[in-house]
């Protein structure tokens, strides 16, 4: 069991970095086009998967308008007495 142990956590590196690296869109991926990171991934089975989490993967963090997206998020649901336009039909 202990000399399967590591190719088991080798191909389960890689193919949580290919998984990863084929979810991430394409506008947000870093340095190299999405395409070339899944070969690196899939070609250099330990060094591949570790490039990519390090200058592959997008920054993780907010999301808005100043985000890494550039999307604003949709505002939750407010009650009628927050709402400035409800207030002023009363």
């Amino acid at each position: 069991m202990i000399r399967v142990l590591p190719w088991l956590l080798t191909i389960a590196l890689t193919i949580y970095a290919a998984v990863d690296c084929v979810q991430t869109d394409e506008r947000r991926v870093r340095n190299l086009p999405k395409l070339i990171w899944l070969l690196v991934v899939l070609v250099f089975p330990i060094v591949g998967p570790v490039v990519w989490f390090i200058a592959g993967r997008p920054q993780r963090g907010p999301t808005g308008p100043s985000g890494p997206g550039g999307t604003q998020r949709p505002q939750a649901p407010r009650g009628p007495d927050d709402d400035p336009d409800f207030l002023r039909r009363l």
